[in-house]
């Protein structure tokens, strides 16, 4: 894939976060260089995706797999290296919002429309979603029929990472004081992923 500033702002964001990690862990200096070079490598490979709702998180994967190759550590450890990261970086937590933000019912007319957008397929990597309106059981939920981050891990042969990328949804839910509850995930064997999202209960608060 290309480049282009917003894969390149993406990085620089994931990267800042895991450098402090690291610095904090005691690693060498080298190891930051050896996960640019790792990088750019595999951004090179990767099939391109447009302008996906969802290159964050193809970008958080095409990172983590090059911190796999860099670090030297096993991928529990630098997920753990990466989770740590980006919790302690205010930016990442500016960024991504809150649940309030992330609930509200303005975003649900372009959701549908990323949701109808994805059933066409334009771009072979990327995600395929059904958009679930909130009831009862859940404020808003998704069901994702393909996945791009489970999709590159496997061009990169490194199918056992996606599982790593998986665990992160939770890490970000929890950022945004949102309860995520899902059954099954491709990179498990399930037929797709279901996110089920909801505001946490006064029991439910850390």
């Amino acid at each position: 894939m290309k480049n282009t500033l917003n894969v390149k702002v993406l990085y620089h964001f994931y990267h800042s976060a895991v450098k402090a990690e690291l610095k904090r862990r005691g690693f060498s200096k080298d190891v930051s260089g050896k996960i640019n070079e790792e990088h750019k490598k595999i951004i090179g490979r990767a099939k391109e995706i447009g302008k996906s709702r969802l290159l964050s998180s193809y970008i958080m994967a095409t990172y983590f797999i090059a911190m796999n190759r860099s670090t030297g550590k096993p991928a529990e450890e630098n997920y753990e290296i990466l989770r740590d990261g980006l919790c302690a970086s205010k930016l990442f937590h500016k960024a991504i919002g809150d649940v309030e933000h992330y609930l509200d019912p303005k975003k649900m007319p372009g959701r549908l429309q990323w949701s109808a957008d994805s059933h066409k397929r334009r771009y072979e990597n990327d995600w395929v979603v059904d958009i679930l309106p909130g009831n009862g059981e859940y404020d808003l939920g998704y069901d994702y029929h393909e996945c791009g981050a489970y999709k590159l891990c496997q061009d990169e042969g490194c199918p056992e990472l996606t599982a790593y990328m998986c665990r992160m949804d939770y890490v970000l839910a929890d950022i945004m004081n949102m309860k995520l509850v899902r059954t099954g995930t491709i990179a498990e064997g399930a037929a797709y992923c279901g996110f089920r999202y909801s505001r946490r209960n006064d029991t439910e608060h850390q």
